[in-house]
């Protein structure tokens, strides 16, 4: 499917689960230098955590987000540049623990005319297998441009 031809109200999921790996949780310490232990010590996280292991980031979370997205819908680079424009509201609701189960579900809200082009909101959801409560919610803000020529 084209991004430009989502439709206001349009909602898209992610058709397979993907597994949040320890190691992944690692490699997203060792870019951000975010080494708190309930992320990286496993040995502490059994005796000490409410969650008995290792947590992501909710940062990994929502930075997994536009390889989902990307996964679902695609946009013409003949025609088109898409601009990550930010982030209007993000909230993390559930922790992914290492070993989870995510998938990823998209409505686009709305599209706003402005000057370089068409800036998409779509609000976005984590789903975690086997539980009940998202991991993560948020409107993320795209920008979507013709290009010249």
């Amino acid at each position: 499917m084209q991004f430009s031809d989502l439709e206001v109200g349009q909602t898209i999921e992610s058709k397979q689960w993907r597994v949040v790996s320890q190691d992944m949780i690692q490699q997203f310490a060792e870019a951000t230098g975010d080494h708190q232990w309930i992320h990286l010590d496993q040995v502490r996280c059994e005796l000490e955590s409410p969650f008995q292991t290792t947590i992501a980031h909710g940062f990994l979370t929502s930075s997994l987000m536009p390889k989902s997205f990307a996964d679902l819908v695609s946009v013409d680079p003949k025609k088109y540049t898409m601009l990550n424009y930010g982030v209007d509201a993000l909230r993390f609701l559930e922790p992914v623990r290492s070993g989870d189960k995510v998938k990823y579900a998209f409505t686009l809200s709305s599209i706003e005319q402005k000057p370089l082009g068409r800036l998409y909101k779509v609000d976005a959801s984590v789903a975690i297998d086997h539980r009940d409560k998202p991991a993560m919610v948020g409107t993320f803000l795209m920008l979507l441009i013709a290009n010249q020529g």
